[in-house]
């Protein structure tokens, strides 16, 4: 598997294209909210001969959807995302507008993703975890094969995700994070929704809000 990160919109968000041999690809997070933004996007997904499949979503915050629209329009996929948090992006989506972020709710096929389900394209396969805390309905996506894990803002590079907005909770987020997160391999690379890569190891040891 292969995976390109684009870092979209005034929030810094990551977006995240997967791809295998197949061309075959999935649309993490798209983040897009300009003109310049999707042409990036597009442009990548045409000049390697990529067959975009689907949208799939974390969560439903404002700067992880900006883009959904787009994405549903241009290739016409469905949107994978978990059914909680179908009210977490409505609510975003009005809180954004307050921002000026002038955008509605995509239509689209929607189909809910639960923890245990496995999301597919081409060769690959992406083992869903449930990781509440942030966002009600969070979700990330591990490939076992490749060690990797995408799951948005549940886990930063000494970090961890928000909990003061609606829907989150810091006790839940701990135990998404501890008894989750920190199950899979020390080596396993974690891509989050903003800043760098990092470990599950690396922040088992050195993530000041994770220490005993």
């Amino acid at each position: 598997m292969y995976s390109k990160q684009f870092t979209f919109n005034p929030f810094y968000e990551n977006t995240y294209i997967l791809w295998d041999d197949t061309n075959q690809c999935i649309i993490i997070d798209p983040g897009c909210h300009n003109r310049e933004e999707e042409k990036i996007l597009s442009d990548f997904i045409t000049e390697n001969n990529l067959i975009p499949e689907k949208v799939v979503l974390t969560h439903g915050h404002i700067d992880h959807v900006l883009g959904v629209g787009f994405c549903v329009g241009k290739w016409n996929i469905p949107v994978y995302i978990n059914q909680i948090d179908i009210a977490t992006m409505e609510h975003s989506i009005l809180w954004g507008a307050s921002m000026g972020f002038n955008i509605t709710m995509p239509i689209a096929d929607y189909i809910y993703l639960e923890e245990g389900n496995t999301l597919s394209f081409g060769n690959t396969n992406l083992e869903v975890l449930f990781l509440p805390g942030h966002a009600p309905g969070h979700l990330g996506y591990y490939n076992k094969t490749s060690n990797e894990i995408f799951q948005g803002d549940v886990l930063f590079r000494q970090g961890i995700g928000r909990y003061d907005l609606p829907g989150g909770d810091y006790d839940i987020l701990i135990s998404s994070i501890k008894n989750k997160l920190f199950a899979l391999p020390p080596d396993c690379k974690v891509y989050s929704g903003h800043g760098e890569p990092t470990t599950i190891g690396f922040e088992k040891i050195n993530n000041p809000f994770l220490q005993a």
